[in-house]
């Protein structure tokens, strides 16, 4: 296979789609910071108890792990390596958040098994924008 300056069909496909994704963790974030009625209005009282005490440096690692990968996807579509380590930065935000949510807070108590579902899915997809902008950087696509 050799390396082409012009990326694939996939590339830009696959930018779309994770640009799309992290827009909704963003807007997740700014509901959840803000506190809006439309959030409140997903929970139960002792869903929405425990979320609303959140630790800070917990939406910390959110804001990081959500704006990064809306930042590393723009990076992306627009063919920067600098993309790299600003879903590295994502990553490292998800893994904090994630240990908070399945093993420190009580969220499987609270949502149930379900509870594990979305966390998983989301660190999957963090691995996969890192590691698909690292192969993209080596095909020559990103400079």
């Amino acid at each position: 296979m050799t390396n082409s300056s012009k990326p694939s069909t996939f590339f830009w496909i696959f930018g779309v789609i994770a640009l799309l994704w992290n827009a909704m963790g963003v807007n997740a974030y700014l509901q959840q910071a803000y506190k809006t009625d439309a959030f409140k209005a997903m929970y139960t009282e002792e869903q929405l108890e425990m979320v609303t005490n959140t630790p800070s440096w917990v939406m910390a690692a959110f804001a990081l792990a959500v704006f990064g990968g809306f930042i590393g996807c723009i990076l992306l579509l627009l063919r920067k390596k600098i993309a790299l380590p600003i879903f590295l930065v994502s990553l490292v935000g998800i893994i904090i958040q994630m240990i908070y949510n399945l093993f420190i807070s009580k969220s499987i108590e609270v949502y149930g098994p379900g509870a594990i579902i979305m966390p998983i899915m989301v660190l999957i997809i963090g691995f996969l924008l890192y590691f698909f902008t690292k192969k993209s950087i080596s095909k020559g696509w990103l400079s």
